[in-house]
């Protein structure tokens, strides 16, 4: 029998600022974190700051499905 699936899941964070335009983006396209995340004690969707290096500064990324 195999074990179940636990409390950990995989997520993909997704960057906010390609939805703003802005000037001083590098180059074209969206970039993508991945983490885990327990789903027991945190069942909505996660945001964090962390960096961009298409805008080059530390913007908001939203989990996505």
């Amino acid at each position: 029998m195999s074990k179940s699936k636990g409390a950990r899941i995989i997520i993909t964070l997704e960057c906010t600022c390609q939805k703003l335009t802005s000037i001083n983006k590098r180059k074209p396209g969206t970039f993508r974190y991945s983490s885990t995340k327990n789903r027991k004690n945190t069942p909505n969707r996660i945001e964090l700051m962390k960096f961009c290096p298409n805008c080059n500064k530390h913007t908001k990324f939203r989990e996505i499905k």
